[in-house]
């Protein structure tokens, strides 16, 4: 599919806009359907089809290896540290409110970062799954 011009251009159009759908699931999801996990498959998702369409090859210098597996440790590391911010200022593990002076706000800040933490996360877990899958047919290195 690499030498498909169509393919190629109908990806170029479609990319930004799947990874602007990606965002508005990741910020929506306080209000509706929608949050970090169903994000970061949507990113992933996004990342695949551009392999699939530009190759491998491409698309792990786009988002290389080392990066995704930083993703996967980098949104553990966020989700445990609003944990721990909710602890240091005074409050239980994963206690939202205490992380402003509204509980309101509080929840709503903590509940986000959350999200992120796990948006992150799953869209390295996704990728890192369909790099391992794509390497089977690959002699070792």
């Amino acid at each position: 599919m690499k030498h498909d011009l169509v393919l190629r251009v109908v990806a170029k159009v479609f990319l930004p806009f799947i990874l602007l759908f990606a965002l508005y699931v990741q910020f929506h999801g306080d209000f509706g359907p929608g949050g970090g996990f169903q994000a970061g498959v949507i990113i992933a998702a996004a990342i695949i089809f551009y392999a699939l369409i530009y190759g491998l090859e491409n698309a792990r210098r786009v988002v290389p290896e080392w990066l995704v597996e930083r993703m996967m440790a980098a949104g553990v590391l966020v989700y445990a540290g609003v944990g721990v911010a909710g602890l240091l200022l005074g409050g239980n593990y994963l206690d939202y409110f205490v992380l402003d002076l509204d509980p309101v706000h509080g929840q709503h800040r903590g509940i986000f970062w959350v999200e992120v933490g796990v948006a992150i996360t799953v869209s390295g877990v996704m990728l890192k799954i369909f790099y391992m899958f794509a390497d089977r047919g690959t002699p070792e290195q």
